[in-house]
């Protein structure tokens, strides 16, 4: 058993896709329409994992304040350094988790104003 896809508010999802696949190397796996809104059922995989995100309508303007998702990747400080090199908000640099020691976490701001985490395993 596993989770299929964990679902990722969005305002705007060409936005988003582009995001996710131009700065986390994504892979669109659906892309379908979804009715006569000009809503679409999109699913982004990373590479390497067995969940994939699904771009869902933001019920209302706000972002969250808390982080939605936490993503692992081996050596946080390089990715932190090459979304902010694309310009990409950076909320917390590397540092240690404080609740787990050897643990690497920062933060930053997706396209969509969602708080995200990278974390090494």
């Amino acid at each position: 058993m596993h989770i299929q896809f964990a679902e990722l508010p969005v305002f705007d999802q060409d936005r988003a896709k582009a995001f996710y696949t131009r700065h986390l190397g994504c892979q669109v796996a659906a892309d379908q329409p979804m009715g006569d809104s000009g809503w679409r059922w999109i699913e982004l995989t990373f590479p390497g994992a067995v969940t994939n995100l699904h771009l869902v309508r933001r019920a209302d303007d706000t972002p969250g304040a808390e982080p939605v998702l936490v993503l692992v990747d081996e050596n946080v400080e390089a990715t932190i350094a090459a979304l902010k090199s694309k310009g990409v908000e950076i909320i917390t640099e590397p540092q240690e988790a404080p609740w787990d020691p050897g643990r690497t976490v920062a933060e930053f701001r997706d396209s969509e104003g969602n708080r995200m985490v990278v974390a090494s395993r």
